[in-house]
């Protein structure tokens, strides 16, 4: 599974969540976040390690856990991967996962740690966030491992997320990822749940929104989560008295924007070039929802193939997508708002 949607929709809330639940039903579970400088191997190495140590920790000896020890030694000497403070002396398993090819090696680790974990009578979830800073290598070597793992029906099991960019980006990787994979989508609240999200934590304390200031939190926050987090916490530390009102959240909202300005997104806007910014301040100009590619080139005065290469580079960096073909759209909410406001014209 896979779970899919832009920024500060739950995500990660959601994937640690899982993450907790598997560890709760008694799987050995893995969890790590996926960075754009970091390899997979890299991430994934230490867990697994602890993992196969933790199984082998048990009171019976496994030659399956013992063989999933020696492939793992294998896969890190084939991929001559060094893990800072990991010292790892086990021989290796000779001619298992040690040819130094990721798509093929990664495969032939997940087969042993599932048959590892099958003979401890255990199951292993691999939790991965920020799934689309793999690159193509890395996610087909990813889905090809979990591919083997379902022909043979063993204990082991992946649940990523990622931007909405991952869907296309698994297709294209392996056809039969669609398949393979869930991709249920997560994204903003109802106005009922958006309300609720409000008043729960506040009714605890004996406080209250009127509806005004539940409707005003809505039109800004248009319902994303991390929105509403950020209204509420600044509307709580405004509001002298309960109820919380219309001209509370109006003062909150003042509040919030800034917060969200200097954090939030400027955090996201300066890892940007500026020819990058300016492709970002054109598409913010178009308006809301998605855009089509060439009314950007035209707002920039140049050909949509001369900038063909800095759309791509923004995509690789999370901060845009496309919803369909030649159209693009912001993964951040309320990004184009910022922009406008941070570039006036």
């Amino acid at each position: 599974m896979i779970l899919v949607g832009l920024r500060g929709v739950g995500k990660t809330v959601l994937l640690n969540r899982i993450w907790e639940a598997a560890g709760d039903e008694g799987f050995k579970s893995v969890l790590v976040e996926a960075h754009e400088d970091k390899y997979i191997a890299e991430l994934l190495i230490p867990p697994l390690r602890q993992i196969l140590f933790s199984l082998d920790a048990q009171v019976n000896v496994s030659d399956k856990v013992k063989r999933g020890l020696r492939v793992l030694s294998s896969f890190i000497k084939g991929l001559k991967v060094k893990i800072s403070g990991i010292e790892f002396s086990i021989d290796p398993e000779p001619g298992v996962g040690d040819s130094g090819d990721l798509e093929a090696d990664l495969g032939e680790l997940f087969v042993a740690i599932g048959e590892a974990a099958a003979d401890r009578e255990t199951a292993v979830a691999i939790c991965v966030d920020e799934l689309q800073y793999l690159d193509e290598k890395e996610l087909s070597a990813l889905i090809m491992a979990i591919h083997r793992i379902n022909q043979r029906n063993l204990p082991l099991t992946l649940i990523g997320a990622g931007l909405p960019q991952i869907v296309g980006l698994t297709g294209r990787s392996k056809s039969y990822a669609e398949r393979l994979f869930d991709f249920p989508p997560i994204g903003k609240l109802n106005e009922q749940d958006s309300a609720s999200a409000l008043q729960s934590p506040v009714r605890s304390n004996e406080v209250e929104f009127t509806e005004e200031a539940i409707q005003e939190i809505l039109r800004e926050t248009q319902g994303y989560p991390y929105f509403l987090q950020q209204w509420g916490h600044e509307a709580w530390n405004i509001a002298k008295n309960s109820p919380i009102t219309l001209d509370n959240i109006k003062a909150a909202s003042k509040a919030a924007i800034a917060n969200l300005d200097q954090s939030f997104f400027r955090v996201r806007f300066d890892r940007l070039t500026p020819r990058e910014k300016e492709y970002m301040r054109a598409l913010a100009g178009l308006g809301d929802g998605n855009q089509r590619s060439g009314e950007i080139a035209a707002r920039l005065g140049v050909k949509p193939q001369s900038i063909a290469p800095i759309r791509s580079s923004i995509i690789k960096k999370g901060m845009i997508y496309s919803p369909a073909y030649g159209d693009t759209a912001f993964t951040v909410p309320l990004f184009g708002a910022f922009l406008l406001r941070s570039m006036p014209d």
